[in-house]
């Protein structure tokens, strides 16, 4: 099968079947925020801008890492990208690895003429650079997206399930590490639903990543993605062995922040709205990140993309108001988020 037929089986899949995780959340459900019925705020007030990599946002939201590489990639990728312009939205695209392969869909991706002013993240797997991938590639990844950074993932569970998976992950940091020393942008490492420890971060880190996505469990499991399109009995099950494994989100996030104060952190797995922004913010992340609700939306039309973001940012700036924050900063320092008891 082709990388552009994978591409096409894993946006049907996404849309049409149930493949989020079951039994293991996103861990945001724990937490609740303390109520201030006297805010002392003016509700339009309140401010929602933030940085990221030093790009200033409208809002503390990514619309994560998707797709590429087919005609429905392309419509579902700009209409995503007229919408990160018009709010300052941060946005990253799917695996480059397919236009790499094969420059015909390049165009797939390419949505910068859309969104001048955005901060975009160009994407690729972590473990290509055990396959004959270099800083060479990296390079092109970012200058056909016109990327402000470079976004490379980690995927081990999704290669042991996926049909003829790369699965040689041996030595990987030290060559992440030469392409964090190399590339003239910065390095994100990302998870791909599985999440990253704060003991892996430190080592990211150590190698010269300029932030993370922890993209923790609880949202979309990859693993049930994959058996859901297997060949064998064998991947088959392994996918429904393994659909709810990993770290959730809100765990991720509050112990990477521990160990690393100033790091640039995106949280993303499993947050369903605003109010998971909003906790996934207090915990410690930078903003947050969505893929799945953006997925559905721009498979319908730009508009009902707006929409989303409209909720998202209502959502967000509610949480920040009924808690006394005027933004998001206020938030982060407020102490106003509690387990549940």
């Amino acid at each position: 099968m082709s990388t552009v037929q994978r591409k096409a089986e894993h946006i049907r899949i996404c849309l049409e079947s149930d493949v989020q995780f079951q039994t293991r959340g996103s861990g945001f459900d724990r937490y609740q925020f303390t109520h201030s019925c006297l805010p002392e705020l003016d509700y339009q007030e309140i401010d929602l801008t933030t940085k990221l990599l030093g790009k200033q946002l409208g809002a503390p939201i990514l619309i994560s890492s998707m797709t590429g590489g087919t005609a429905q990639a392309k419509e579902i990728n700009h209409r995503l990208a007229e919408v990160a312009q018009e709010y300052k939205l941060a946005m990253g695209v799917g695996s480059q690895r397919v236009a790499i392969e094969q420059p015909q869909v390049a165009d797939t991706f390419q949505v910068r003429r859309i969104a001048p002013d955005i901060l975009l993240l160009a994407n690729l797997g972590a473990v290509q650079l055990n396959y004959r991938y270099d800083i060479e590639q990296c390079l092109r990844a970012v200058e056909l997206l016109e990327a402000d950074a470079l976004i490379l993932h980690l995927n081990p569970l999704q290669e042991c399930i996926q049909p003829q998976g790369d699965t040689n992950f041996k030595g990987l940091l030290d060559r992440i590490a030469t392409i964090c020393d190399r590339l003239p942008v910065p390095v994100i490492i990302k998870e791909v639903g599985n999440g990253i420890s704060a003991a892996m971060a430190q080592q990211l880190i150590a190698a010269g990543v300029s932030g993370i996505d922890v993209a923790g469990a609880g949202g979309t499991s990859w693993a049930k993605v994959e058996s859901e399109r297997a060949k064998t009995a064998l991947q088959r099950r392994l996918g429904e062995t393994f659909a709810d494994w990993g770290i959730p989100t809100a765990e991720c996030i509050s112990t990477i922040r521990h160990i690393a104060p100033t790091l640039p952190l995106i949280a993303s797995g499993g947050l369903k709205n605003g109010l998971d922004i909003a906790k996934a913010i207090a915990l410690g992340a930078d903003v947050g990140g969505l893929a799945l609700p953006f997925l559905q939306a721009a498979d319908l039309s730009t508009a009902a993309v707006g929409e989303l973001v409209q909720i998202l940012m209502a959502e967000i700036q509610t949480v920040l108001f009924c808690t006394g924050n005027a933004n998001l900063t206020a938030l982060q320092q407020a102490n106003c988020l509690h387990e549940s008891k």
